[in-house]
């Protein structure tokens, strides 16, 4: 795998740009030395919070794992979740409503509070102003995608790395991916590696082990992507099934959507992808061709299927009148901890929120 990164044509150049990643990798050294050194102000806070996040700019499974956590804490625990909501079109501390949109809080949180209307779904650039105001009246914060906001010092930290991205030399923008250098992977309590093949070999896991955990003790995890019945757009149940005969219309701005587009052609059908960058915001341009394309097919099982997180920037009237009446449906996915691990892993989390409530 690492040979096919070094020799991609768009890899290679980036190799190029090795003494920019030299530059912003010591800049990142620098600033986590300083708050590492007390230099700069690390903030602890008096409930339990816990940080999910990854090195990597993209997607490693950050929003599953928040909703499972969600789920194994929300019946014991007044929960919130704390998100910067990227790509939202507002600033400042919100706290998400039944009628919030992806535009005002981002599509993650929306996606969130969907699902789970029950809890507290904020967002804030300023993740200590953000838990200062939901503290008062939370028993335990969840922060996603805060692994590099070091100005909050987690209780608990989780740390996710995309299992085939593992594979590739580990280099800091721009000429790689990661935000921060490998070695920033040591702060963390807890490593997961997610998206991995339900058929991974004891030689991959180890071969894991190694590149990430050979000088540590953080416990380390590994997941799959569990895929769940199809809904429909506003989450409601439907019994269509996806076979040999289906064609697919996959409409997609998330980072990375190869595991997807893997899962749907290995049930046999045909998959015409309409893919955009992570978090494109979808226009009438975009949505109109996706229309036209599926009128324009002439398969008599033909289907439109997006992801959740996708959805929730369909939610716009204008978006919203040109798929009226198209069958568009919803991929869920979950995570699945592999190994007998689930047990031992949910144990993890309950017993550190469990005993921090307790404490204080």
């Amino acid at each position: 795998m690492a040979i096919i990164y070094l020799y991609h044509p768009m890899r290679y150049l980036r190799l190029l740009l090795l003494p920019f990643s030299l530059i912003y990798g010591l800049v990142v050294v620098i600033r986590n030395w300083l708050y590492d050194a007390g230099l700069f102000k690390s903030r602890s806070f008096g409930i339990p919070v816990i940080s999910i996040g990854n090195l990597e700019v993209g997607g490693a499974g950050k929003s599953p794992m928040t909703e499972h956590i969600v789920r194994l804490l929300r019946d014991d625990a007044k929960l919130a979740t704390l998100s910067r909501g990227y790509g939202r079109q507002t600033k400042g501390f919100i706290e998400a409503s039944a009628s919030s949109t992806a535009a005002e809080i981002g599509d993650e949180p929306s996606q969130f509070k969907q699902k789970f209307p029950d809890i507290t779904v904020a967002v804030c650039e300023d993740r200590v102003a953000g838990i200062e105001r939901l503290k008062a009246n939370h028993e335990v914060v969840i922060m996603d995608d805060a692994f590099q906001h070091r100005a909050v010092k987690p209780g608990l930290s989780i740390l996710l790395f995309d299992y085939r991205n593992l594979q590739l030399p580990q280099l800091v923008l721009p000429a790689g991916n990661l935000r921060e250098p490998f070695s920033g992977r040591w702060r963390t309590d807890v490593m997961v590696v997610t998206k991995c093949p339900e058929t991974i070999t004891e030689a991959d896991m180890t071969r894991c082990y190694h590149k990430l955990t050979s000088l540590s003790t953080q416990p380390l995890f590994f997941s799959a992507i569990s895929y769940q019945p199809l809904r429909t757009l506003y989450g409601e149940q439907t019994d269509i099934a996806i076979d040999r005969d289906t064609t697919i219309f996959l409409l997609t701005g998330i980072a990375n959507p190869a595991p997807l587009v893997k899962y749907l052609e290995e049930l046999g059908p045909s998959v015409i992808h309409h893919k955009y960058p992570d978090h494109h915001p979808f226009t009438t341009k975009n949505i109109l061709k996706l229309a036209d394309d599926f009128k324009a097919c002439k398969a008599e099982k033909k289907i439109i299927i997006t992801t959740e997180k996708d959805a929730q920037r369909l939610g716009v009237q204008h978006l919203q009148t040109i798929l009226n009446g198209l069958p568009v449906l919803v991929q869920p996915i979950g995570i699945k901890l592999l190994n007998n691990a689930q047990v031992a892993f949910d144990q993890l989390i309950t017993t550190y929120v469990r005993e921090h409530i307790q404490h204080h």
